[in-house]
């Protein structure tokens, strides 16, 4: 890569990275106590970064949204590449990787982390509350209510991996909220959505045949709102709407990174914790209040960004830089460290 492409690579070996960072499963539990009263005097830095934290690139999507929303933050972003996609893990595993993430965010010094991975939301978000009370952590969940305020033919669709569809964060809100509104959720996974995501999403994949196709058994059966209940997903909406249009059939997307960054938005606000809009982006010393710019076509995010995103993997290959680039445009200043 050239300097252009990337700053300070260091490919060290990935678990040296995490061992000296992050603490191990196997203490975790005992250790849980300590991190809580250790959390309950944690006093953050309004220019503190912001940590987000996904088993891959997928939440990248909410990082688009944020950049939008708040230009003069500083953001962290950590994928657990290594054990990439959670969703097929059981419940114990998806707890236990979140858990050791977000305890490398903290020690980071973020100032509010985003768990943006719905299958770790699912499983893990209240347990990292618990654990870190004083910190201000966001999770995810599927955008299902306003898809249910939307319907008018109360049929919707929630794509997403097999741990959010079975997680109860997801279930709370049909049973509380569907349910009551006598809306049908059908509930959709296809566990190579992800791994198509990560390969930079070819569209002669069969992967994007079948997606295609079910677009098609979704119309069939009169669903008219179709949620994408993982972060990964965002990045094939274009693709989506493109073939919802040349079938001429009448659903709409819907994805939570809009409310998502709202709602961090609100906690930085609510906790004093607003970075100075007056942060230097140009060697010339203009302030760049507008450092993270984001333009809609084709209904896809097209961000130009001119502040380092730092961003961090547990694992990384030759590929991985240049997926980024893709999903997040081609202007973005990535750094890849290790510490």
């Amino acid at each position: 890569m050239s300097k252009n492409d990337a700053l300070n690579v260091d490919r060290a070996h990935p678990e040296a990275v995490l061992a000296k960072h992050m603490k191990t499963a196997a203490i975790w539990q005992a250790a849980a106590h300590e991190v809580a009263a250790e959390a309950t005097t944690y006093h953050a830095d309004p220019n503190a970064p912001i940590g987000l934290f996904d088993s891959g690139v997928g939440g990248l999507s909410v990082y688009l949204h944020l950049a939008e929303q708040l230009p003069a933050e500083r953001y962290v972003y950590y994928a657990d590449t290594l054990h990439v996609p959670y969703g097929n893990r059981d419940s114990t595993d998806i707890e236990r990787l979140t858990l050791r993430a977000i305890e490398w965010l903290y020690q980071q010094g973020c100032k509010l982390i985003v768990i943006a991975c719905n299958s770790a939301s699912a499983y893990a978000l209240e347990t990292a509350r618990r654990c870190y009370p004083q910190l201000p952590i966001v999770g995810l969940v599927p955008a299902l209510k306003p898809a249910v305020l939307a319907s008018n033919t109360h049929r919707v669709a929630v794509l997403a991996t097999k741990a959010t569809l079975n997680g109860a964060l997801l279930n709370k809100v049909i049973d509380a909220f569907a349910l009551p509104n006598n809306v049908e959720v059908t509930k959709y996974f296809d566990p190579l959505l992800v791994p198509w995501v990560e390969a930079g999403m070819p569209e002669e994949d069969e992967t994007a045949r079948r997606l295609r196709q079910q677009l098609t058994v979704f119309a069939q059966a009169g669903i008219d709102q179709l949620v994408l209940g993982c972060t990964h997903y965002p990045f094939f909406k274009g693709f989506l709407l493109e073939e919802i249009a040349r079938q001429q059939l009448s659903i709409q997307v819907l994805d939570s990174g809009q409310a998502i960054a709202e709602r961090v938005k609100q906690l930085l606000l609510s906790n004093q914790l607003l970075a100075s809009a007056n942060i230097k982006g140009n060697d010339d010393g203009e302030n760049d209040n507008n450092a993270h710019r984001a333009i809609a076509t084709n209904n896809q995010i097209s961000p130009i960004v001119r502040l380092p995103l730092t961003f961090y993997a547990s694992k990384y290959d030759e590929t991985l830089g240049a997926l980024i680039k893709q999903l997040v445009g081609q202007e973005t200043v990535l750094q890849y460290a290790s510490k």
